[in-house]
Parts: C-alpha cells; structure tokens; sequence
C-alpha cells in the first residue's frame, strides 16, 4: 500500500509526487491515459519527419516557476529552447510589435507605432523588476500567501501604491491607453491577456496581460527541446528514480471514503487502490466534486457552489506541417515563436463579444506558434512546424462567419473552422495554405478526448475572471488545496493559482498532506525553531 495516490499523470500530478517521493513516501501515479503529461504531451501523427505538440507548447510560467526549479529537471534530460524574439503581433499593413527578451530591442519596436511608448514599457518593466521576486512568491505559494502579501504591498507602496494597484485590475484596453500613444503596446497586453479567457474589457485583464508580457520580457517563452513532452519525461524519470511509480491506462472513477476520510481510490476495471495517507487528484474541480466523491461526503454549500463553478473559454487548435517558413508581410514576425493574430485592439474586442454572444467568431484571434523556429528539433531544415489555437463559447448559439458552423463539431463544422483559421493567417502571411503539407484538427471534443481535464476545451481548469481567482478558486471559500474530505487534496490548476505549466497547485496541495501528516511533535519543534530564527535575527 502506497502512503499516496496521486490521480493523474499531468504536470501538477507529477510535482506532487516528486515532492512526496523527496519526503520518503512511497507514491503511486494513476493515469487515465495510454502515456503520462496530460497537456504536457507531443507526439509525430501530423507528418512522421515533424514533432507537434499536442496542447501547451511554450512554458514562460515554467521557467519562472521556483516549484519546478527546485526540482531541477535539466538532471533528468531537460533542455530549453528559445526563438530569436518571444512573441509578435503583426497588423496587415505590415508593421509589426515585437517583444523580446532585450529590454531595448522591445522598447525600440513600440517606438515605431509612436515615439515615447519604448519609454513607457521601460517604465512597465521597472516596476515588474521591482515586484518581481515577491510577486512570483504571492503567486506560486498557497493561499493566502501571507509573508509573501506583505512584502509585496511595501514593494507596491514603493511602486506608486494604490496607483499601481489600480493599474493592475484595469480592464487591458484601459490600462493600454493610459500607457501608450501608439497600437503597439497595447497589443502586446492585450494579446497576453487573451491567452486566457479576459477579454479587453474584462477587469484584471490589464493586470494578467502585464504579467505575462513581462514573464516574457524577463524569461522569455521557451520550449522544452525536442517536444513539450521532455518536461514530462524529466518529471517522470525523476519520480522513479526515487522509486514512485506510475501506472497508465487506470482511469480513476471513484475516491474511496471510509470513516470521513480519503482512504484509497477505485479504477474503472475494478482494482482498488489504498493510500496509507494521502489521496491527492490532478482532476477538475467539476469531475472531483461531481464525479468521483458521493455527495454525502461533501457539505451542500460545496454542491450548490459547484453549480456556478465557471470554465474558461473552449479552445479549436489545429497542427500544421510546412513546406517551408511562414511567409508573413511583417518579416519581424519571422523570428518570434509566438505570433498574435487579430488586426489591432478593436478586432480583439469584436472577437470576445462574439464569444460572449455565444457566437463562432468571423474573424478568430489565432496564437501561432512557430514550434522549428523555436527548436530546429521539430522538423526538417527549410520547414516549419506549427500550430494555431483560438477561443470558442462552449455553447454555440450562432455562426458569425455564416458558413452554419453550428458547433457540434462533426466533420463538416471541424474542416470550416480549420479553413476559417487559415485565411486568418493568410491576411497576415499571404502564401500560407500553399505551403501546408498536412494538417490536424483538434476540436473541444477531442482535446477533452485526449485529457480529460480539458473538458469542452477549456485548458485552464475554470475562468481566469476575478470572481473565481484567489479566495474564489475553485469555489468561494476553498482557495487553499485542501478539500471538505480529509486527507483529500485538490492538485489540479482547477486550484490557485490556477492554469498554466508551473507546477504550483500540485505543489501546494503536496505540501499540504505532508504538513497534515507530521508527527505533532516534530511540528511543534519546527514551530519553535522558526520563532527562535525569527527571534535571532532581529537581535
């Protein structure tokens, strides 16, 4: 009997068992799936001579991330691969905004929308380097991260105070007007900001675009080489080098309760599994709460919560094989691993009304990636492998493009929308479908089909709105990892802080059982030396 099972085999699922494997428990991984990584996976079934990433492609929360750090996963084969720039945006008149992990080549590329706005994102980036190590602390440790919150609101005092927090919960559209003259700089937020499901107007969208313009300004956006999953390998290879195990193709279909407490999990072929300690589920929050627990061990304020419990936005991804490099009008665009696909700030906010109204937008906002000029690993010299991906409601009430995509995603509705995403990327790279020399289609259905946490498409584990973020996540009031089931614990990016490859909730809800499972001796004599440490630096 292992002291914990861990269901499911994705990023977060793999750092909660490399961290309990490090305290000397024994530790058993249940994957649904034929292969480990959940959306952390590539594979070659577009053309056999091109490595494609099947969801999550480049990781700047990864290579910020002080979880995945301290694992050191380059030990175990890991190796980081960047593009010449990180991301740009390009318009079809042919200029083009362009970040880069140079501060001065940014700054000189805004200054070509309008004179001054280089200044302006070096002022942005001054107070991110001021915020920095106390912001990515707050962000990657459990709520509320106490120590970490008060040195950041002395950092942001410094910063401009409540000036700057206000910057931070601005919708994007408002905070890239009061920022810059010119599109370029807006743009940058703002396509940031619509990596997850925050349109222009949402409120903290300024705040998420910001972060993640300057993780990338700072970090870059970097590819595992050789294909997205090395990271999962690295991960796997050191857990069973600490002599966890994991099992594929044992879907989990039920948590074990006896006595009020978490005891052990049921497979669908019938095989039960007992954890000595700890059951810890890399599962949405909706599959978790819904599925897998009865009802009656869970309080009826949580069932009723789970109710209103918000996915982010569905996702239509297509994989692309290429003849050759993009031939895109802006030749900056060439040299970045990310391109952002929407014809200035007004197309962006048409696309997410659209997919407010429940509509298939006309005009799809794209995140291209670039995946052989990220990683001349990925496909044979002179060509390029590549993907696009957009948002989509999950409920489609009407077809803005009028071809009667109707969103049930047959065959029909899954080839319009894969051509409706091409000529979005032939406005700005006219030539493009002439080089295309295969292609797949990964709707909501199949992206769900191949991890079961994606349900409908959505890939952050619920909305990343202000209303389901900190406290709120996943539901209000259970903004830590623990669940209403003891020795259960939520290790999923349905968690805080939530979406992304960064390792943190799987991390946080790891580090929860091993606290709970300390001898009460060995806590109190921590608690101790930890006053007494507190105590000896202040004298």
């Amino acid at each position: 009997m292992p002291d914990a099972v861990v269901i499911g085999a994705g990023p977060n699922g793999l750092v909660a068992a490399n961290l309990l494997a490090d305290a000397g428990w024994s530790v058993e991984v249940l994957e649904e799936q034929p292969e480990p990584g959940g959306a952390v996976r590539h594979d070659r079934g577009v053309d056999p001579a091109f490595v494609n990433d099947l969801f999550s492609s480049f990781y700047p929360l990864a290579a910020a991330s002080p979880v995945l750090a301290a694992l050191h996963p380059e030990e175990h084969g890991l190796r980081w691969s960047h593009a010449p720039s990180v991301l740009a945006h390009p318009l079809t008149d042919g200029s083009c905004a362009l970040l880069d992990r140079n501060v001065d080549t940014t700054a000189a590329s805004l200054d070509t929308f309008e004179a001054g706005d280089g200044t302006a994102w070096r002022r942005l980036h001054e107070v991110w380097q001021s915020l920095r190590p106390d912001l990515l602390d707050a962000l990657f440790t459990p709520f509320p991260p106490v120590r970490a919150s008060a040195r950041l609101a002395l950092r942001l005092r410094a910063a401009g105070g409540l000036r700057m927090a206000r910057s931070l919960v601005l919708p994007v559209r408002r905070l890239g007007e009061e920022e810059f003259r010119g599109q370029g700089g807006r743009l940058l937020l703002a396509g940031n900001a619509l990596h997850a499901d925050l349109a222009p107007e949402s409120a903290g969208s300024g705040g998420f675009g910001w972060l993640m313009a300057m993780l990338g300004q700072t970090y870059g956006f970097p590819v595992p080489a050789g294909g997205s999953g090395a990271l999962t390998s690295a991960l796997v290879h050191r857990l069973q080098s600490r002599g966890g195990r994991v099992r594929c193709g044992q879907r989990v279909e039920h948590v074990v309760v006896r006595g009020g407490r978490a005891v052990g999990v049921r497979t669908a072929g019938g095989d039960a599994v007992r954890a000595r300690r700890a059951v810890l589920a890399d599962v949405s929050v909706p599959a978790l709460y819904g599925e897998l627990l009865d009802p009656e061990h869970l309080p009826a304020q949580v069932l009723d919560d789970l109710r209103r419990f918000q996915w982010d936005f569905a996702t239509f991804k297509v994989d692309w094989a290429l003849d050759g490099p993009v031939p895109w009008q802006a030749e900056q665009a060439a040299r970045a691993g990310t391109v952002h696909l929407a014809d200035g700030m007004d197309e962006l906010t048409r696309f997410a009304a659209q997919i407010a109204m429940r509509e298939v937008p006309d005009r799809p906002f794209l995140i291209f990636g670039q995946m052989t000029t990220s990683d001349a690993t990925r496909s044979p010299q002179g060509t390029e492998s590549a993907w696009a991906y957009t948002h989509l409601p999950h409920e489609i009430r009407a077809d803005a493009g009028d071809e009667g995509i109707t969103g049930r995603w047959g065959t029909k509705d899954q080839e319009l929308m894969a051509d409706r995403m091409e000529r979005q990327v032939e406005r700005f790279a006219p030539g493009f479908r002439s080089l295309i020399r295969g292609r797949r289609i990964l709707a909501p259905p199949t992206l769900e089909a191949l991890d079961g946490n994606l349900a409908g498409g959505a890939i952050n584990g619920g909305t990343t709105a202000m209303h389901q973020q900190l406290v709120f996540r996943p539901l209000p009031g259970t903004g830590r990892p623990e669940t209403p089931v003891p020795g259960l614990y939520l290790a999923s990016s349905g968690a805080h802080p939530g979406g992304g490859v960064h390792g943190a909730p799987g991390a946080n809800a790891a580090r929860a059982a091993l606290r709970r499972n300390r001898p009460p001796g060995l806590a109190r004599a921590q608690r101790l030396l930890a006053r007494r440490d507190r105590t000896g630096a202040r004298r």
